[in-house]
C-alpha cells in the first residue's frame, strides 16, 4: 500500500530512500486523480523495488510547490533524492510502469 507522505516524513520516506520513489500528487476533488488511483495501486503490486507514495495536495501545498506541481494528478519519479521523470494527467497502468526504472 502506498505510503502517505507529508512535509514531516518526506525526507525519510522519499529523499533518503534507497530505492526509486514514485510520488502521486493528487486531490480528493480531482476526477482524473480518482481514475488514476486504481492504475497506481495495480502498478505498485506489479513493480518490485520501487516505493509508491501519495501526497494529497491540500495537505501538502508547500511540498507540491517545491516540485512545481501545477495540476493534478502529477506523478514524480525520484531517484537518489532527485526528480528523474514526471507525468501530468491521467495515464494507464502500463504508462505508469513504463516510466519506472
Amino acid at each position: 500500500m502506498a505510503v502517505a507522505i507529508n512535509s514531516e516524513n518526506f525526507e525519510s520516506e522519499v529523499l533518503n530512500s534507497k530505492v526509486p520513489v514514485l510520488v502521486d500528487f493528487w486531490s480528493v476533488t480531482c476526477g482524473p486523480c480518482a481514475m488514476l488511483a486504481p492504475n497506481f495501486e495495480e502498478a505498485e503490486k506489479e513493480v518490485p523495488g520501487v516505493k509508491f507514495c501519495k501526497a494529497e495536495l491540500s495537505e501538502n501545498i508547500k511540498l507540491a510547490r517545491s516540485f512545481k506541481v501545477m495540476s493534478v494528478p502529477t506523478l514524480v519519479l525520484i531517484q537518489d533524492g532527485k526528480e528523474v521523470k514526471r507525468s501530468v494527467g491521467f495515464i494507464s497502468k502500463e504508462e505508469i510502469i513504463d516510466m519506472l526504472p
